[in-house]
């Protein structure tokens, strides 16, 4: 409830506990500025002053005592009735004390229970009032009582008027607070809702960043260790000094190309390749330095025009094709490798061809033997930009690995 429906509350429980008194004192003042004349007869005058004592001493009774009976009930009802008896006894004396009877107008609602019940006692109060109206009771004419009645049926022809406004009003008024209500308990679950969607999404972020990290860590770490073995093992093999010498350099020179990858991937920062060049040169780069790596020949193709790509989606497809290259020298034994990456109108794809002896996809596992991620991490690396990934292979025909990313170019 806002402050004003709380204010408007307040105005009007003081209006129906006060009315009935200032009704009261001004039918009293201006039946007593009258009484010579509608009121002649000391008898007349007498009753109506016990009756006006009376009516306020109900009125005070009720305003302390009796709003612990308010209903509506048994207690109520005979409250009402009770002063309505007292109110028309003091019209009949003098006209001008229908003022008192017009309070049953306002609270017939919170003393009479039942609608049927509530017309009937506005129907009663409009008795006195069109007495009063007709110029005073008893009616000594016929006259007299025609023109009662027609003051009668007009009006309680106006208070049905009246009290279809007033229950409309009531009845949108309900709605409009069963609205308030709904939209109120509405909004408690969206922000209920809001919570709980920004915990889930914060939790599929540390996931996924746990993913990322590990995919990092893999392609620089793990990648780089691997090349760094193969290098020392050419090492304790050789004895001519100039190959030890020439393999130990490329050795060093890989983990300090790790160690600076690893500070990049934790740091969510693109590939080292992409830091200086775009990605057309970074994949020439990592192809002719993976050839010399391994000594397997390599060629890198490029199709279409090239476009600068969004970061991430270069980032992709550079660690989707190291990680299949790395793959090539662990895996395949190829003689020759060819790396395509083609530009076309709404995508972006890349394909490492090998002419090594092949595998059945089929019995590709989630996570290989050695800790890689192989083809089940450059998959979710696709998908995660909604891309793809397909692989092509069969047991002594080499392997074919196809990225397909959306074309989304750097804001």
């Amino acid at each position: 409830m806002t402050t004003a429906d709380s204010e408007l509350d307040r105005r009007q429980a003081a209006f129906q506990r006060w009315a009935p008194y200032f009704l009261l004192g001004l039918g009293t003042f201006l039946a007593s500025v009258t009484s010579g004349h509608l009121m002649p007869l000391a008898g007349e005058r007498l009753a109506g002053v016990v009756l006006v004592a009376v009516a306020l001493v109900m009125l005070v009774w009720w305003d302390r005592s009796g709003r612990l009976h308010r209903g509506p009930n048994a207690v109520s009802v005979t409250y009402y009735v009770v002063r309505w008896a007292i109110a028309f006894a003091l019209t009949v004396l003098n006209g001008f004390f229908a003022f008192f009877v017009v309070a049953g107008y306002y609270d017939a609602d919170e003393l009479i229970p039942g609608r049927k019940r509530q017309r009937l006692a506005l129907f009663a109060c409009s008795i006195p009032i069109a007495g009063a109206q007709t110029g005073g009771m008893p009616f000594r004419d016929r006259a007299g009582w025609l023109v009662f009645g027609g003051l009668l049926i007009a009006n309680n022809v106006l208070l049905t008027v009246v009290k279809f406004f007033a229950e409309q009003q009531e009845a949108r008024s309900q709605a409009r607070a069963a609205t308030i209500t709904e939209l109120e308990q509405a909004h408690e679950e969206n922000a209920a809702l809001q919570a709980q969607l920004l915990v889930q999404a914060r939790e599929a972020g540390i996931a996924d960043e746990r993913r990322r990290l590990a995919a990092e860590i893999h392609d620089t770490i793990a990648q780089g260790l691997t090349g760094i073995i193969a290098q020392l093992q050419v090492v304790a093999n050789s004895s001519d000094p100039a190959s030890v010498k020439e393999h130990v350099g490329r050795a060093t020179d890989l983990a300090r190309h790790s160690l600076g990858e690893a500070r990049r991937s934790v740091q969510n920062l693109a590939p080292e390749g992409l830091s200086y060049d775009g990605l057309p040169e970074a994949l020439r780069k990592t192809v002719d330095q993976w050839s010399e790596r391994t000594g397997v020949p390599a060629e890198f193709t490029l199709t279409g025009t090239a476009q600068h790509l969004h970061g991430e989606f270069s980032a992709t497809v550079l660690r989707i094709t190291q990680e299949a290259l790395a793959n090539v020298s662990k895996h395949a034994a190829a003689t020759r490798v060819g790396v395509t990456l083609s530009f076309m109108d709404d995508e972006v794809t890349v394909d490492i061809r090998d002419d090594g002896k092949g595998f059945d996809p089929l019995a590709l596992s989630t996570r290989t033997g050695t800790g890689g991620f192989g083809v089940d991490g450059m998959r979710a690396r696709a998908e995660r930009i909604a891309g793809s990934l397909t692989v092509e292979s069969e047991p002594g025909f080499g392997t074919a690995v196809s990225a397909r990313l959306p074309l989304v170019l750097h804001g």
